[in-house]
């Protein structure tokens, strides 16, 4: 079995990888992310599949919780600065073992969450230093369809094509 058949949980990213990493600030701080809609599909698909989605940025944004919150992701940790111990906490709230464990990442705060997983993955324009650490890259670019892919991928592992 490959590491893409056997996962349980996939971790994602937001700036960069849910989003093009552009981030858009008004008068009043942070105005707006642009999430794609395919995106979205992939994470419900995949959790119609029996696969938990949860999401580690370090950056805190309403509109994050509010797209998650849209797609029934209730595993969502921001403004966190160590993204490794998140991911340890989850593990250990949900029994879920790092092996079973896929993440989406595009930048080098996020070397250290892909060394814990079984199945680390970038986006296709992510820092040079995480795309060498990667055991997948998508096609697609951080924000454009990036997740929606990557969701296609896992479930075609497991033999599912939704």
């Amino acid at each position: 079995m490959t590491a893409a058949a056997g996962v349980a949980l996939v971790v994602l990213d937001v700036d960069g990888v849910l989003t093009d990493g552009r981030l858009w600030f008004g008068p009043d701080g942070e105005a707006m992310k642009a999430f794609h809609v395919r995106d979205g599909h992939g994470i419900r698909m995949l959790g119609a599949a029996g696969i938990r989605v949860a999401v580690i940025s370090g950056r805190r944004s309403t509109a994050v919780s509010e797209r998650m919150r849209e797609l029934g992701v209730t595993d969502v940790a921001q403004g966190v600065a160590d993204k490794a111990r998140a991911l340890g906490e989850l593990l250990a709230r949900t029994a879920i073992d790092a092996n079973q464990v896929a993440c989406l990442v595009d930048d080098t705060p996020d070397l250290e969450l892909m060394s814990m997983v079984g199945l680390p993955a970038a986006v296709s324009d992510a820092h040079p230093a995480v795309l060498a650490k990667a055991a997948h890259v998508t096609r697609a670019a951080g924000g454009c369809g990036a997740v929606r892919e990557f969701c296609e991928w896992l479930l075609a592992a497991r033999g599912s094509t939704r």
